[in-house]
């Protein structure tokens, strides 16, 4: 009796990591926001969050009563990236109107979340709970830093079960982004996204060089000859107006 007891005490707690008030899935929420308040090419409706941070706020509590221990390495993933995706909108909205991020002192490494008991910055999120555990360049192509440089935010949640087919999707639309991935075909050059230069590391782990990892993705390759350079960072807002 004991022993039911505490399986169904463990199988409670692990539930309630995972689903918010009413039983209703940390993910669905998470897609039903993205969806309502992130459109298809990218912008995040701000101003309407601001307007109404109900659903904001629910998730931001969800992510701090989460538990990562009773959760899989996939879900944890999964949750991780929606995580950082939804503080970084949530940080936006503390400090709505503003032109960029960088306008706010500490954005990234001053500001802290409870995350599943733990308190982080979102460059913590990033650079010591998934870049160093999941080792997947995939990873950056997702996590969106509320600037228009960065690639474009999914208008849905990360989910477990899709995750590794959401990834490589996500990573693909970003490869053969015109304005992400700039090609000149008639000077031999191309233009890539400071992300590869600030994580270069990450990239090289799993390709020999930037190109090679592009094509790894990219519907059309780009040739090994083509002289590579960085365009400069456009930290301006990722904001879409209704």
């Amino acid at each position: 009796m004991k022993n039911l007891f505490l399986l169904a005490f463990i199988g409670i707690f692990s539930t309630t990591a995972v689903f918010g008030n009413g039983g209703e899935s940390f993910f669905t929420k998470a897609d039903a926001f993205f969806k309502a308040n992130v459109s298809s090419s990218g912008g995040v409706y701000y101003a309407s969050v601001k307007a109404d941070p109900t659903a904001l706020n629910s998730l931001v509590d969800d992510i701090a009563s989460y538990r990562f221990s009773s959760q899989s390495n996939n879900t944890n993933k999964a949750f991780l990236i929606n995580a950082y995706n939804i503080l970084v909108i949530k940080n936006v909205v503390d400090h709505y109107p503003i032109t960029k991020p960088l306008d706010v002192p500490g954005f990234f490494d001053q500001k802290k979340f409870d995350v599943g008991g733990m308190s982080l910055t979102l460059s913590d999120i990033e650079n010591k709970k998934i870049r160093p555990v999941y080792k997947d360049a995939r990873t950056h192509f997702v996590l969106v830093c509320a600037a228009k440089s960065c690639p474009s935010i999914a208008n849905y949640a990360f989910m477990p079960s899709k995750l590794e087919t959401q990834l490589s999707v996500r990573t693909q639309e970003a490869m053969d982004n015109r304005s992400f991935i700039k090609v000149n075909d008639e000077n031999r050059t191309v233009r890539i996204s400071q992300i590869f230069e600030w994580y270069a590391d990450d990239f090289k782990a799993e390709a020999r060089n930037f190109v090679t990892y592009i094509n790894k993705y990219r519907s059309t390759p780009i040739p090994e000859n083509y002289k590579l350079s960085f365009y400069t960072y456009d930290w301006a807002l990722n904001e879409k107006k209704k």
